[in-house]
C-alpha cells in the first residue's frame, strides 16, 4: 500500500528505513574521519592513510555490482540485517584492539574492507526498495529527504568522530558499533516486503548484471550524465581528503578537523532543504550544468586557504546543488526502472559515478607528498572544468524529457 505525497512521513516502512539508514550513516561518517586519523597516528604517513581510504572505496565499488544482482534476487530486508550485524562485529573488534593497544595497519585494512563491502550491499538494497514503499510521484521528494538525512548525519558524524578520537582512540569505533546496532533494530521492525513478488530469473549472475548495464547505457541521458558526475565525485573526495591531511600535518586538533566535513555537510543539508524549490525552478539538465561550472570555479578558491578549515567553504557551496540534482536523477531513474531491475541499475549508476573517486585519497596523498597541498586542489578543480564542458555539449543531457507519472 502506498500513500499520498503529503503523507510521506506517515509511511511506516519509509520512516523505519529512513531512521535505520540515519544510524548507519552516522556510523559511516564517524569511521570516515576516525580511520584515517588512526592510520596517521600509527604510521605518520599521508600515503598510508590515503591507501586505507582508497582500499575501502575500491571495495565498495567492487561489491556494488554483485550487490545489485543479489538485491534483485534475494530478500532486501534480510540483506540489510546481515550487513548491520557484520559491521557491528567488525568495528567492535577494532575498538577492542585499539583499546588494548594491539591495533595494526593490517587489522585496519581488514575492518575497512569488511565494513565497506557491507556498506555496498546495505546501500544498494536501501536504494532499490524505494519504489516499493512510495508512489512514483513521491520518489524525488523521498530521495531529497534521504539526501537531507545523509548530509545531516555527515554533519554530526565527523565532529563526533573527531571529538571521540581526541578523548580516546578506541571510542569512535565503539560508537560505530552502537550505531549499527540501532540500525539493525530499525530494519528488524520492518515487516512489509521491500520488493515486489518475483520469480528467479533464468541465467547466471553475469547475464543478470549485463541486463542492468544494457538498461543504463541504453538510455541516452543516464549514459551521458554518468561520465559527467564521475569527475565531480573524484574532485570532491580528493579535496576533502587533502584538507583533512593538511590540517592534521599542521597539528590541528581532531575536533576541529572534524569540522571540515561538517562545513561541507552544511552546504549539502541546506541544499537538500532547498531541493524542491530548485527542482521547480531548474530542470535537471540545468542543475547538472550549474553544479559543474560552479564547482570548477569555487574549488580553485580552496587552494588559497588550504591550511584552514575555511578551505571547506567553497566545497560546501558546490555541494549545495548536489541534493536537488541527485533527487531529480534518482527519482527519474527509479520511475523508469522496473522493480526487478532496481538493484542492478542502481549499482551500475553508483559504480560508474563513484569508481574514479575511489582513487581520490591515494592521488591526493601522493600529490601532497610530492608538491604540497595546493597542487591536488588545483588538479581536481581542472578535472571538474573538463566535466563542465562535457555537460554543456552533451546531447543526451540537453534532450532529456521529464518523466510523465501515472495519475
Amino acid at each position: 500500500m502506498t500513500v499520498a505525497p503529503e503523507q510521506l512521513w506517515r509511511n511506516r516502512e519509509f520512516n523505519l528505513l529512513w531512521v535505520s539508514q540515519s544510524f548507519s550513516d552516522v556510523g559511516n561518517a564517524i569511521a570516515a574521519l576516525a580511520v584515517p586519523l588512526l592510520v596517521l597516528a600509527l604510521t605518520a604517513s599521508p600515503v598510508q592513510a590515503g591507501l586505507v581510504v582508497t582500499v575501502g572505496l575500491v571495495t565498495t565499488v567492487v561489491c556494488r555490482l554483485p550487490a545489485g544482482v543479489l538485491v534483485d534476487r534475494a530478500d532486501r530486508r534480510r540483506i540489510m540485517l546481515i550487513c548491520d550485524a557484520v559491521r557491528l562485529v567488525a568495528y567492535l573488534a577494532l575498538g577492542v584492539a585499539v583499546l588494548r593497544e594491539q591495533a595494526t595497519l593490517g587489522l585496519v585494512f581488514v575492518v575497512v574492507v569488511i565494513g565497506s563491502a557491507a556498506n555496498a550491499f546495505f546501500g544498494t538494497a536501501e536504494y532499490s526498495c524505494m519504489r516499493t514503499i512510495v508512489r512514483p510521484r513521491q520518489l524525488p521528494a523521498a530521495v531529497a529527504r534521504n539526501e537531507a538525512r545523509s548530509y545531516a548525519t555527515t554533519l554530526a558524524g565527523p565532529p563526533l568522530g573527531g571529538l571521540l578520537f581526541g578523548i580516546g582512540r578506541a571510542l569512535p569505533f565503539f560508537g560505530d558499533a552502537v550505531t549499527f546496532l540501532a540500525s539493525f533494530a530499525g530494519v528488524w521492525l520492518i515487516r512489509r516486503p521491500l520488493q515486489e513478488a518475483r520469480d528467479v530469473e533464468p541465467g547466471g549472475h553475469a547475464a543478470a548484471l549485463a541486463e542492468g548495464f544494457r538498461f543504463v547505457f541504453g538510455d541516452p541521458f543516464l549514459r551521458a550524465v554518468l561520465f559527467v558526475v564521475a569527475p565531480l565525485n573524484l574532485a570532491i573526495h580528493g579535496i576533502i581528503f587533502t584538507i583533512i591531511v593538511t590540517l592534521q600535518r599542521d597539528h590541528v586538533a581532531p575536533g576541529i578537523i572534524g569540522g571540515v566535513e561538517a562545513v561541507v555537510a552544511v552546504g549539502g543539508l541546506l541544499g537538500a532543504l532547498a531541493a524542491p524549490a530548485l527542482q521547480r525552478r531548474l530542470p535537471l539538465p540545468a542543475l547538472i550544468r550549474s553544479i559543474c561550472w560552479t564547482a570548477a570555479l569555487l574549488m580553485s578558491a580552496s587552494a588559497l586557504v588550504i591550511h584552514s578549515v575555511a578551505a571547506a567553504i567553497p566545497v560546501g557551496l558546490v555541494v549545495f546543488l548536489g541534493p536537488a540534482s541527485n533527487a531529480a536523477l534518482f527519482g527519474h531513474q527509479a520511475a523508469i526502472t522496473p522493480d526487478r531491475l532496481q538493484g542492478r541499475v542502481v549499482s551500475v549508476i553508483i559504480v560508474v559515478a563513484t569508481s574514479v573517486a575511489a582513487a581520490a585519497p591515494l592521488i591526493a596523498g601522493a600529490l601532497i607528498t610530492i608538491w604540497g597541498p595546493p597542487v591536488p586542489v588545483l588538479v581536481f578543480a581542472a578535472t571538474v572544468a573538463g566535466a563542465a564542458v562535457a555537460a554543456t555539449l552533451s546531447r543526451g543531457i540537453r534532450s532529456v524529457q521529464p518523466v510523465e507519472y501515472d495519475p
